[in-house]
C-alpha cells in the first residue's frame, strides 16, 4: 500500500487545513463576482464556489467566509448579482479578492434588472434574490433565486478557470498539449 493511500485510511479525525487546502486545489472551478448595491455603493467580491442548485425554481448558490466585509451589506441589499468571468477578467478577479481596498475606483458597470452591478465583458451574469443562508463552518452557504439573467453573446468567449493555485485558460492548455504531443 502507497504512503498516500496509508495517510487516506488513517483513523485520525484532524485535516490539516494545507492539505486540505491542497487536495481540494485540484478541483477546477470557474471564477465569478458576487456584487450588489448597498445604500447607492457598489459591493462584491471574487467568488470561485458558486453552483447551480435546482433549475425549478432556478436557485444559484455560493459559499463566503463568515468573516467577509463584503457580504453583509450584500446581505442587507437583499439582491445580489452573479458575474460570471471570462479569461480576459483576471485582473478583474485579482481586484476583487482584495478585502478593504476601493474594488470599484476604475471598474464600469451598469445595472441589472434589480439595480445589482454587471461588469460588462463577463460570459454571463444571473440577477437574484436573497432565498436562504445556512451556516457552515467558517462560511455561509448562500442560496439565491435567479430572477433575471443575461443570453446575449459577450466579447469574452473563454471562463476563467482557477485550478492548482493558478488561472488556467482552456485554449492555452490544449494548444500546449496540442504542441506537446506533435514534437
Amino acid at each position: 500500500m502507497s504512503a498516500d493511500l496509508m495517510t487516506l485510511s488513517s483513523t485520525s479525525s484532524v485535516i490539516e487545513p494545507a492539505r486540505f487546502r491542497e487536495a481540494l486545489g485540484h478541483y477546477a472551478s470557474g471564477i465569478t463576482v458576487i456584487s450588489s448595491l448597498d445604500e447607492g455603493e457598489p459591493v462584491g467580491f471574487t467568488c470561485q464556489s458558486f453552483y447551480s442548485v435546482s433549475m425549478n425554481p432556478p436557485l444559484v448558490s455560493f459559499s463566503v467566509k463568515t468573516s467577509s466585509f463584503s457580504y453583509p451589506r450584500i446581505r442587507r441589499a437583499g439582491r445580489f448579482a452573479v458575474n460570471i468571468l471570462s479569461a480576459e477578467q483576471e485582473a478583474i478577479s485579482n481586484l476583487f479578492a482584495r478585502q478593504g481596498a476601493d474594488k470599484w475606483k476604475d471598474v464600469q458597470w451598469q445595472a441589472s434588472p434589480l439595480g445589482n452591478p454587471i461588469i460588462p465583458g463577463s460570459l454571463r451574469w444571473l440577477d437574484c434574490e436573497i432565498d436562504a443562508e445556512h451556516a457552515a463552518g467558517d462560511h455561509l452557504i448562500v442560496i439565491g433565486e435567479v430572477k433575471a439573467l443575461n443570453v446575449k453573446e459577450t466579447t469574452g468567449s473563454r471562463p476563467l478557470l482557477y485550478f492548482r493555485g493558478q488561472y488556467r485558460d482552456i485554449a492555452e492548455q490544449c494548444a500546449q498539449s496540442f504542441a506537446s504531443q506533435n514534437q
